[in-house]
This record gives C-alpha cells, sequence and structure tokens, in this order.
C-alpha cells in the first residue's frame, strides 16, 4: 500500500509540480506580511518644528522648487519619518513664542505612518498661539516637556534660529546652568541669503512685509511685559527699504547649541540631518517586527524560474563540470 502511494506521488507530483506549489504558499504567506522580531536600537525622536512668521520666509529649495522655510522643514520630516524603521517611535511638536506644545507623545512610526504625515502636512503658521519668537525661552520649555515623556526622547529641533524681538541685555535668558541638552539636534533651517519676510492675514494671504521696527525692542517696561507680549501688530513695511532682511542665523545657532550641550547640522543637506539623526544614542535596544514578505517574493519567484530551467541545461552544465574536474 505504502509503495502504491510513493508511486502515485513520484507520478503526479514531480520535481516542478512541488516548486510551482511551493512558490504558490510563499506567495499567499506574504500577503499577509509576515514579521519576524528582530533585536535593534529603538529610536524614540521628537520632531520640534518653528511655526513662528518667520519660517514663512522663502529662499529655499526642495526638489528644484522654491518654498517656504516651513514648507522645506515640512518636506524633510515626511521623508524623514518615511525612512526610519518600524519600531522607531515619533512625536510631533510645534515651537511659538517662548514654549513649546506637544501634539501627542511618541507613537510607533509604521503602525501610526497615515497620522503622523497627516499632522506634519498640516502644520502651518496660524497654528501658532503667540506671536514673536524666544528659542532660549524655547529650549528650557522644550526641556520641561521632554521630562514629562514616558520614555527617554531625542528632539529634532527645525528652527531658522531668529529671535524677535532682537536680543538685548536685558532680555536675553541666562542658559549657563541649564541641563537636559545632551541627544538634542537642533536644525538650522533657511538661506544664508537675506530675504524678507511676509506678514499674512488669518485668511494666510500677504497683506505686506515685516519692518525693521517690529524685530526692535525698545526699553521700557510696557515693551516686554507678559500682557503685551506676543499682541498681534499689523503694521507692515513702509517701504522696500524699509522690509527685515532674514536669514538663517546659523552663527546664533551654533552658539545656542554649545550652550546647552546640543548638537547643530545645517538643514540644507537631508543626507546631513539623517546622519546627524543617526549619530544620536539610541532611546534603547529591543526587539521590534522586521517584515519578510519581500524575502518570501524573492524565494517565490527563485522557484519558479527553477521549476522551469531546461533539465537537459542542467545536465549538459554537469557533464561539462564533470569533464573539467576529470581533466
Amino acid at each position: 500500500m505504502l509503495k502504491r502511494l510513493l508511486s502515485l506521488l513520484r507520478r503526479y507530483f514531480h520535481r516542478d509540480t512541488a516548486l510551482l506549489a511551493i512558490a504558490m504558499l510563499l506567495l499567499v504567506a506574504a500577503a499577509f506580511k509576515p514579521t519576524v522580531p528582530m533585536p535593534r536600537n529603538i529610536y524614540s525622536y521628537m520632531l520640534v518644528v518653528d511655526i513662528s512668521q518667520s519660517m514663512n520666509t522663502k529662499g529655499m529649495f526642495w526638489r528644484g522648487r522654491e518654498v517656504t522655510r516651513l514648507e522645506y522643514a515640512k518636506h524633510m520630516m515626511h521623508d524623514l519619518v518615511a525612512a526610519m524603521p518600524c519600531g522607531s517611535r515619533v512625536s510631533l511638536t510645534f515651537f511659538s513664542g517662548l514654549s513649546v506644545a506637544a501634539l501627542y507623545t511618541p507613537i510607533e512610526v509604521c503602525a501610526s505612518y497615515a497620522a503622523i504625515q497627516d499632522t506634519i502636512a498640516r502644520a502651518e503658521w496660524r497654528q501658532a498661539w503667540s506671536g514673536n519668537t524666544r528659542l532660549r525661552e524655547g529650549v528650557d520649555s522644550l526641556s520641561r516637556l521632554l521630562r514629562t515623556m514616558p520614555e527617554p526622547t531625542q528632539p529634532i529641533f527645525f528652527t531658522d534660529g531668529e529671535e524677535a524681538p532682537r536680543l538685548h541685555a536685558f532680555n536675553t535668558r541666562d542658559l549657563s546652568n541649564f541641563q537636559g541638552g545632551n541627544g538634542w539636534l537642533i536644525v538650522g533651517i533657511g538661506s544664508k541669503d537675506p530675504k524678507p519676510i511676509p506678514k499674512l492675514d488669518e485668511s494666510n494671504k500677504v497683506i505686506g512685509y515685516w519692518s525693521a521696527e517690529n524685530f526692535t525692542m525698545q526699553p521700557g517696561i510696557a515693551q516686554i511685559s507678559q500682557q503685551n507680549f506676543g499682541n498681534r501688530d499689523d503694521g507692515t513695511a513702509s517701504s522696500e527699504n524699509d522690509r527685515y532682511q532674514s536669514r538663517l542665523d546659523e552663527e546664533y545657532l551654533l552658539k545656542l547649541s554649545k550652550e546647552i550641550g546640543a548638537n547643530y547640522v545645517n538643514g540644507e543637506s537631508m543626507m546631513n540631518v539623517k546622519s546627524a539623526m543617526d549619530d544620536l544614542k539610541p532611546s534603547r535596544r529591543d526587539f521590534s517586527p522586521m517584515q519578510i514578505d519581500w524575502l518570501l517574493v524573492l524565494v517565490s519567484g527563485l522557484l519558479v524560474l527553477s521549476s522551469y530551467a531546461p533539465q537537459r541545461l542542467i545536465k549538459l552544465l554537469r557533464r561539462i563540470l564533470s569533464r573539467r574536474t576529470a581533466n
């Protein structure tokens, strides 16, 4: 009985049929996107983006198209998230005025990919809750926010380094005793060529440009009082010569990074930013899922090719090899 069964199997299920059957099973398995646990470094990033109005300044180029600093930062964050391996965690945080606000705590990038990319795409200056820009106050606010995170998180801060109003002796926060900047990355966004900052209304339409006076803080308590901080100013530059010319303040960002113990990288190169992020210390080392559907499809294709390989060609190759061995 057993011999008859083996004879039937050899008669109807020869080598080529078996290879095609295995290939079909592998393709079906790949459709379910299987994963296997692999040990790897797990990174938890907080993408902090400056949404102050200076980030509406143009002068940056993304894939040959001139864009604003904020648009450029959003494109870069989109591609950085797309390149992150599964298991990585991401949070999106806005900076405005003198504080930061996290939209959510770090979430797994593959399971929440659509949600993360959607919040990045929708980021804009009208989400700001305060006018002016006080980076030195902002990094202190960011330090406090990071301490509330459920796990160690590395902030990636995208900003042009514009302080508004400009810093003076009486409005410069002392950061000599600052703690918590280790593992931070500040990404400078903006062109070094000076460009005017557009002033937009609530409908996102340009009503003029910021004047140099907007960035000048006059002496006096009223100018720096909390009640007067960040109020909307609809005044615009009276002439082209009066427009405030903004550029990436890289010198200031390098100084600020050194003060708080953070790393700095110019955001002009996507590869440099990615490399700087990879150099950061991982949050932890753990097992994370690695998709193997591509591997199953590859093996399936090789099996299909093997099933159609001419047997005569295989025999011919064997003869050639055997003759060479004999000689």
